[in-house]
């Protein structure tokens, strides 16, 4: 027992060893932190311009290519981010695969968030983003909205219809097997002893 003991003494790290290992993580993770923070202020002076510039190519200044463009990418992209987030939260997973989950979620919803971060936005680049989406792609930041909500609302609507025709079948399976034990206990009443 005592050589056990000493063995796990023995390769058990000491306290210097186990500080420098958490000052190390600590490091990392604030490096991490900077550069997520860089990355971000980058982004909110580059991405909304860039984003309005793109939407406004493919809309040309038409309104109905704005309202047909918001309609798409607000559908398809909330309706993708949200499939990505049911398939992650739907059975438990270790906390890995709904990390994972959620940045799939995150990814697939960018262009929602970047639209989102023009309307919301107040930095100059937003402001110039809102003026580039009026001129050359008009309706889509609504339709954009109109989109993401139809999307939430038809996903609501097919989960119920999946979850109520489960209820039925459990049901339906249920009653039959009810039925069928009263027509065994029926029978067996009607035959004659012996």
């Amino acid at each position: 027992m005592t050589a056990a003991r000493e063995r796990v003494a023995r390769d058990r790290p000491d306290w210097r060893e186990r500080i420098v290992g958490w000052g190390k993580r600590i490091v990392l993770v604030l490096v991490a932190v900077a550069i997520i923070l860089l990355i971000a202020l980058a982004g909110s002076a580059f991405l909304p311009r860039w984003w309005a510039h793109r939407i406004g190519a493919q809309a040309s200044g038409s309104f109905t290519g704005g309202i047909a463009l918001g309609l798409f990418y607000g559908f398809v992209f909330m309706a993708l981010a949200l499939l990505a987030l049911r398939w992650t939260f739907r059975k438990r997973r270790a906390w890995r695969v709904w990390a994972g989950g959620v940045i799939a979620a995150l990814v697939l919803a960018t262009p929602n968030l970047l639209t989102l971060g023009i309307v919301v936005g107040r930095g100059n680049a937003a402001h110039a983003g809102e003026r580039t989406l009026d001129v050359e792609a008009p309706g889509f930041r609504t339709a954009t909205l109109a989109g993401t909500i139809a999307a939430l609302v038809a996903l609501i609507a097919v989960e119920y219809l999946i979850r109520s025709r489960r209820r039925a079948r459990s049901r339906l399976a249920r009653l039959k097997s009810e039925n069928r034990r009263r027509e065994q206990v029926q029978a067996s009443r009607e035959q004659p002893p012996g």
